[in-house]
């Protein structure tokens, strides 16, 4: 395996450091006092306008729809391997992502339609999702189930005739806050009695359709991520089109396992340049602070730290990129475990990075006048998006496991909701 980066992504690469030092890392103060103002006037759910600015300079930059491989409609997508250094630097600030159109959830959103919908569903969502013009939301997870295990949902998607009526209530619908959020991809039962992972279905429902109520959005460590929040929807005899249903009745579990992949990944590449830009913040703060006589940088505890640092970010690094290769090569199903090891890796590493970062801002970290204690909250919220560490061990453990028995037994990729 090779992963030297090609000249067509080094130039990428460059071309991308240099956006981010001229148009996002300057409008870090004037994104967050934006989205205050609107907070103190009653209303913290309306588009960012920094981010609508600077979209027409990322596409004009050639910075746009990078994460969709294989696309006629996004011609610009790159593979995962190429897409991996490109991501990193995208996620050393949160909102970034979504300047390049590359943000969560619309990206493993864009992936599921562009695999699995019919091209009507692609010409009326897919499109207007790929030129920015829209936002949408993943609707998996419910709040009276342990949604871990996506075989316990309970929501319920019901044949009528030309429509299908669905009723339940979902949680940690991210995105699903924002304004421009148009179309929900839901995840539900449509034959309670089919065999065990043939009983889900996943089908599109329109944001404005009648029956569904966004009841509240849900805080992370206090945090409410507007605009694009967290909610929790019930949805009330829902009736939409045979037609809006992805694939197939019964194919939800199926889909589920290709859409997660590619968004595990495209987190953890982002959860890498968390951490990078963390122990870039460390290491400034520590050579500018003098304590007990000489800069905290000289103090042996801070060197044990930078260095640790440095190894746990190298090694993250080379596993997600072996697991892009292998997503690149043999496919999602064959890399599975180089996919669970990568989600059970980098949110636990950024925030470890993350935590030493803070600890060497004192006060400072866990303020507003710094990016670390917000960064936290999101890679500490990742352990559980896509699936928590526990599960993700447990199926890497089951894999190992078979490895050594005579008969090795296949293992579901665990499903659980998309951040």
């Amino acid at each position: 395996m090779d992963f030297e980066y090609t000249p067509k992504v080094k130039a990428m690469q460059a071309r991308l450091l240099a956006f981010m030092d001229e148009h996002i890392y300057p409008n870090e103060a004037r994104y967050q006092q934006e989205i205050d103002a609107n907070r103190a006037k009653g209303n913290a759910w309306l588009a960012s306008q920094v981010i609508e600015e600077l979209k027409p300079k990322a596409r004009a930059a050639g910075l746009w729809n990078l994460f969709l491989p294989r696309s006629p409609r996004a011609p610009e997508g790159l593979t995962n391997l190429e897409f991996a250094p490109l991501c990193e630097v995208m996620g050393r600030v949160p909102w970034a992502p979504e300047v390049f159109n590359c943000s969560a959830p619309d990206t493993g959103n864009m992936e599921t339609l562009e695999r699995y919908a019919s091209d009507a569903l692609k010409d009326q969502w897919l499109e207007p999702l790929l030129k920015g013009e829209i936002r949408s939301a993943f609707l998996m997870t419910e709040p009276e189930v342990a949604s871990s295990d996506a075989t316990n949902i309970q929501c319920s998607i019901r044949r009528d005739d030309n429509h299908y009526v669905i009723n339940g209530r979902k949680c940690w619908s991210s995105g699903a806050g924002d304004p421009r959020c148009a179309i929900y991809i839901v995840m539900g039962k449509t034959d309670p009695e089919a065999p065990h992972h043939s009983q889900q279905s996943m089908i599109l429902v329109p944001a404005k359709t009648p029956g569904v109520k966004v009841l509240r959005h849900l805080t992370v460590f206090g945090y409410d991520d507007a605009p694009h929040g967290h909610m929790e929807i019930l949805l009330e005899n829902v009736r939409v089109p045979v037609s809006n249903l992805l694939l197939g009745e019964g194919r939800g579990f199926e889909i589920a396992q290709g859409r997660l992949g590619p968004g595990r990944i495209h987190h953890c590449m982002r959860s890498i340049g968390a951490a990078e830009r963390a122990l870039e913040l460390m290491c400034t703060r520590l050579n500018s602070r003098v304590a007990f006589g000489r800069e905290l940088s000289r103090q042996t505890v801070w060197q044990e730290r930078i260095a640790e640092s440095r190894c746990m970010i190298e090694q993250a690094r080379l596993l997600t990129l072996k697991a892009a290769y292998m997503m690149d090569t043999v496919g999602n199903k064959v890399a599975k475990a180089e996919i669970a090891m990568i989600k059970i890796v980098a949110p636990n590493l950024a925030c470890q990075i993350l935590d030493w970062a803070i600890q060497a801002h004192g006060g400072g970290g866990i303020s507003q006048d710094f990016p670390l204690a917000f960064s936290y909250a999101h890679q500490r919220t990742l352990r559980f998006a896509d699936g928590p560490d526990e599960v993700h061990r447990n199926s890497l453990a089951k894999l190992e496991l078979a490895r050594h028995t005579t008969m090795p037994r296949e293992v579901e990729v665990p499903v659980t909701r998309g951040s």
